[in-house]
């Protein structure tokens, strides 16, 4: 008991997602059931009948680590909720659910004030017996907890896209991923394009000064708001979504080619364009991005992208401009890498 309440006390003490997804299914399978075999944390991704399932963290009994899907996982690789009886059925119900099967097979929904967002899936050899039952829902309360402080200190209040104080982090975990060529040990699924790429875009409201003058900073924030829902609404699942302050987004996101991650910035920009925003009517944006370099810094890739907003805003507007095509066309003078300062702000 005591080695459970120190690995607890150890999880609730985690700040990264991925650590503490890899420290819940460590800690079920420790500390709850001799005869478990595995514990998968599956996010729930989709909507509808195209919901799908991203493994988080998944450990088998034995292993030396826990396994995972990267997270620019191809979305049409992964495999349909529905493949899945009784995972769908725990989403069906809003409750845990047990198969009578050889598996012994417990799925427990993961839910927020916004609903289910992930399951835990467990096998052995035997049921779970009541004392592991209260065990496991200990733990998962002290998970959830965590994960509420970390929205918290994560996100902004109010639009719930993540902050800026986030952003670094999950910069170098982008470009690490976007390094590794090899499949890595662990048993991590890897699907890539050979022209894949790593963009970083920055996404600025048109006149908002305008906006908060005339209507008020109560509609400018509302306009903030459903900004922010076009954009949830406009990208994938992977994709991070950052307010930085004001009326300023940051998106990183892995694509394809070029061309993939400009028609994904023109389609949020032609979606915002043509919404009627309450008593404002319509707003533009203007977005500048740019590809994450080998050795790139954050203060580097976030540089290049605000020098292609800041032409947008030169020329005309709510627009789409790429750093790169900006720089070989000339219309702007190629910034110099500015050595390893990995700070932003």
């Amino acid at each position: 008991m005591n080695a459970l309440v120190q690995s607890l006390a150890a999880m609730s003490g985690l700040r990264d997602r991925d650590a503490l997804d890899a420290a819940l299914v460590r800690l079920v399978m420790e500390g709850t059931d001799s005869h478990l075999h595995s514990a998968c944390l599956v996010r729930v991704v989709g909507e509808g009948d195209d919901r799908r399932c991203l493994v988080q963290a998944c450990l088998e009994r034995g292993a030396a680590r826990v396994s995972r899907d990267v997270l620019w996982t191809d979305w049409t690789t992964l495999p349909h909720v529905s493949e899945f009886p009784l995972r769908l059925q725990a989403l069906a119900e809003g409750a845990m659910v047990h198969a009578a099967d050889a598996a012994h097979r417990v799925v427990v929904p993961l839910q927020t004030p916004q609903g289910i967002w992930g399951l835990l899936e467990l096998t052995g050899s035997a049921p779970l017996t009541p004392h592991s039952l209260e065990l496991l829902d200990g733990i998962l309360q002290t998970y959830h907890n965590v994960v509420g402080l970390l929205d918290y200190g994560e996100r902004d209040a109010l639009t719930e896209l993540l902050n800026r104080k986030t952003f670094d982090g999950a910069f170098f975990k982008a470009t690490a991923e976007q390094q590794r060529d090899e499949l890595p040990e662990g048993g991590e699924r890897r699907h890539t394009h050979p022209d894949a790429g790593v963009w970083l875009a920055v996404l600025d409201i048109d006149h908002f000064k305008h906006v908060n003058d005339n209507y008020g900073h109560l509609i400018g924030d509302e306009v903030l708001l459903l900004l922010a829902r076009l954009m949830r609404s406009s990208f994938r699942f992977h994709d991070l979504l950052y307010r930085f302050g004001g009326e300023e987004f940051v998106v990183l996101m892995r694509c394809d080619s070029v061309e993939h991650a400009h028609s994904a910035l023109e389609r949020l920009r032609e979606r915002v364009q043509a919404y009627s925003f309450p008593q404002v009517g319509s707003i533009t944006v203007s977005i500048g991005f740019s590809v994450l370099l080998a050795h790139d810094t954050p203060s580097g890739a976030f540089g290049r992208a605000d020098k292609a907003v800041y032409h947008a805003k030169e020329h005309g507007r709510n627009q789409v401009c790429n750093y790169q095509d900006l720089v070989t066309s000339g219309a702007i003078v190629e910034q110099v890498a500015e050595g390893m300062d990995v700070d932003l702000f």
